[in-house]
């Protein structure tokens, strides 16, 4: 394992609250509630925010040490489609960056970086798009009980 790997496990614990919600929850207590319902993202919109939201963190984090955004706005988008086996998915991904600087030095140094680091993101550190773009299998187990005396 290189120096560089985090053999840290990313773990989310997710809660039904009601038919059709569910509260995401993180080891350090941060949620988002989401689901079916004209209130909530679904879970393919919270992949595509997830999309967008990792490329958002490194172009927003390198371009705000010059200058202070007057608009930042990351729209991602994808096809659900059903494939040759059946199974639903995504195709036609597409992040699409909107931002604005200050027409001053520091303004027009941050907006000569986010060509680049929207494509550092994409080829490197955006663990999200990497993940989807390469694969990764997704395995499961399942518990379940009945009666009384269960508390989960």
């Amino acid at each position: 394992m290189s120096a560089s790997q985090d053999p840290t496990p990313r773990t989310v614990e997710l809660l039904r609250t009601s038919t059709g919600r569910y509260t995401a929850r993180n080891a350090e207590g941060a949620q988002v509630a989401f689901g079916q319902g004209e209130d909530l993202l679904s879970p393919v919109e919270l992949l595509l925010a997830a999309l967008a939201g990792c490329s958002a963190v490194a172009v927003d984090t390198a371009t705000a040490r010059s200058a202070e955004p007057s608009e930042f706005r990351v729209e991602a988008s994808g096809r659900q489609i059903v494939d040759e086996q059946g199974g639903n998915r995504l195709e036609d991904l597409h992040l699409s960056f909107h931002l604005a600087f200050p027409d001053d030095a520091a303004g027009r140094k941050a907006a000569g970086m986010v060509g680049r680091l929207v494509a550092l993101s994409h080829d490197k550190y955006c663990t999200v798009s990497r993940t989807v773009e390469h694969g990764a299998a997704v395995s499961h187990d399942v518990s379940v009980a009945c009666g009384a005396d269960d508390t989960r």
